[in-house]
């Protein structure tokens, strides 16, 4: 079995190596590279080898960016210290994956794997880079979440836009949704709170029960409530009690200590 070997620290590169030659006597190392580009550029210019042991982690990106750049016509073993999600992204797509400190039966058992797959490989290259790429889709981080900046208000005839750092509570009276301003204005608005929520960064936003949604500029002092809960005095003061649960005080301090 010729292998390919990419791994940029030198250490574990050779212990790999060992470990290799040990699991597999008869296994022919290529070669070990360190980079990215030493890598496409190696692939380009060499027939495919039997296996790609690959690490993640290199000195110029993660080694996923290989496969933007060159077809990869083997099988991969991925070295990786990922968490869990990724170990399972990796076993869902049929690629399999050595956690570091590699040990000789968990490579054993990858290249028992691989040598059972080999064949399949080999014929279709294709279904390697379509493992790659939902891979890759799997590790994605996802996308930043949006969280809504402005509401319009509408007051008789008019509208306009209130930001929601102008914004120090929402609160629902007779089934219907209020924003106070820091400048003690009420306005009405057109959604439930839930809707509201929904809509909030939750780092400037807290529900602080069924009745209000607090930003953490508004709040002004906590107070110890009995049975575990809290008492929070709002500014501009709220003409209610705002009580935060027992079942949500945790949340709520930890929140408010970000």
């Amino acid at each position: 079995m010729n292998i390919l070997i990419v791994e940029d620290e030198e250490l574990t590169a050779r212990k790999l190596q060992r470990l290799v030659l040990e699991v597999e006597p008869t296994a022919v190392i290529l070669g070990i590279l360190t980079s990215i580009e030493d890598t496409v550029a190696w692939l380009q210019d060499h027939p495919a080898p039997d296996l790609l042991l690959l690490d993640i982690e290199l000195a110029d990106g993660q080694s996923f960016e290989i496969f933007n750049h060159v077809t990869v016509q083997s099988p991969v073993i991925f070295t990786t210290a990922y968490d869990e999600f990724a170990l399972k992204a990796f076993k869902v797509n049929s690629i399999d994956y050595l956690l570091k400190p590699i040990k000789a039966e968990e490579l054993s058992r990858a290249l028992n794997k691989l040598n059972y797959l080999k064949e399949t490989f080999l014929k279709e290259p294709s279904e390697i880079q379509l493992s790659i790429k939902k891979l890759l889709s799997n590790m994605a981080p996802a996308p930043a979440p949006v969280y809504r900046e402005r509401f319009l208000i509408k007051q008789g005839q008019k509208m306009f836009s209130l930001t929601t750092k102008e914004i120090a509570y929402f609160y629902t009276r007779n089934k219907m949704s209020f924003a106070k301003s820091f400048e003690g204005r009420d306005y009405l608005v057109d959604y439930t709170l839930d809707e509201i929520f929904g809509e909030l960064n939750p780092r400037h936003f807290f529900r602080l029960n069924r009745q209000i949604i607090a930003s953490a500029n508004a709040i002004e002092k906590v107070h110890l409530y009995f049975n575990s809960k809290l008492k929070i005095q709002l500014t501009p003061a709220f003409d209610e009690e705002a009580i935060v649960g027992r079942e949500k005080a945790s949340d709520f301090k930890t929140w408010l200590g970000e």
